[in-house]
């Protein structure tokens, strides 16, 4: 069988699919403000249609797949797709990235579906900063993140994008609240992705400087976690909780880069900081051969780039972060 390795030797089975460029938030480094730019539906895949490609590539071994958007859970037929996915062979890991707004409504639908683990972004545990940073409401987010566990779905991870002028501060409590309530804490570096990622530079805060900070409260000891993700972790000594640490900007991890990520519009990005990319749609919607669509895939990968260029090249990825799926 056919394997997804690229020119440098990495092997690549880990999708990220984004089903969809809506959301009902407005994070700030996110969507820009005012944005208006939102696929048009007719654009973007069926649900038939992202089951295919994600059958074809688990046929290529492909076997982690998470659900991404924008915001998945705005996504009507979400818990129909999420069980035609869970049904594919080989794919033994099908997990979901939320802001957990609708997650009270659907964590049980969703753990029945097939759903294993979900993170969801947590930026701030003020209920203001929530707001001017989301514009979305914490009281649901913390109610969904409830759901979830009484659903029974573990892991249960949180993403923090730590800023400096924005939640820097709150590290340390954001630490407590994972160790109250048995979650996996994760922060995360801001990245330079589209216009909004661009106005967030000037929050960058190394993730090296909030180990420091952290010292400072908690004792920590080496870790590891099972996934997919490029997350290096510590665990809090004396307690459960495991802490990652995401260093896109600071300590990049691309030489281990084991995921694509597919678009709502059936655009396949090969990297995350660069602009490569294959359109599937049009060979979907042209009655291609799963053959042909898999050897289109074969080349795109083949082609897929050493690192991304965040640091040297900041402004070159004009995309905006929910078109892609993070």
């Amino acid at each position: 069988m056919a394997q997804l390795i690229d020119s440098f030797g990495r092997r690549v089975e880990y999708l990220r699919l984004s089903v969809t460029d809506r959301c009902d938030f407005r994070c700030f480094y996110c969507i820009p403000k005012g944005f208006k730019g939102f696929f048009e539906s007719k654009n973007c895949l069926t649900r038939d249609e992202f089951v295919r490609l994600v059958r074809l590539f688990s046929e290529l071994g492909v076997d982690k797949v998470r659900l991404t958007g924008g915001e998945p859970l705005v996504r009507k037929d979400i818990i129909e797709m999420v069980r035609s996915l869970s049904e594919i062979p080989g794919i033994n890991d099908l997990s979901m990235s939320t802001n957990a707004s609708r997650l009270e409504e659907h964590a049980a639908s969703l753990k029945r579906a097939g759903v294993s683990r979900i993170n969801v972004s947590l930026d701030s545990l003020d209920s203001g900063r929530f707001r001017e940073i989301t514009q979305g409401d914490l009281e649901r987010v913390i109610s969904g993140l409830k759901a979830a566990r009484q659903a029974g779905i573990h892991p249960i991870k949180i993403n923090m994008v730590v800023m400096r002028d924005r939640n820097l501060d709150e590290v340390g409590d954001m630490v407590d609240f994972c160790i109250e309530n048995r979650y996996t804490l994760r922060f995360i570096e801001t990245m330079p992705v589209g216009a909004a990622g661009q106005d967030a530079r000037n929050s960058y805060v190394s993730l090296e400087e909030v180990r420091c900070i952290l010292e400072q409260r908690f004792e920590f000891e080496p870790s590891k976690m099972r996934g997919a993700g490029p997350a290096k972790y510590l665990r809090v000594k004396g307690k459960r909780l495991k802490i990652g640490f995401i260093t896109p900007m600071s300590q990049h991890f691309c030489e281990s880069c084991n995921r694509v990520r597919l678009s709502a519009e059936g655009v396949l990005y090969l990297c995350l900081g660069q602009q490569d990319q294959l359109e599937l749609r049009p060979l979907l919607r042209q009655e291609a051969s799963d053959e042909q669509i898999k050897n289109a895939i074969l080349e795109a990968i083949s082609r897929k780039p050493e690192r991304h260029d965040f640091n040297n090249r900041p402004q070159q990825v004009v995309r905006v972060m929910s078109m892609t799926g993070g």
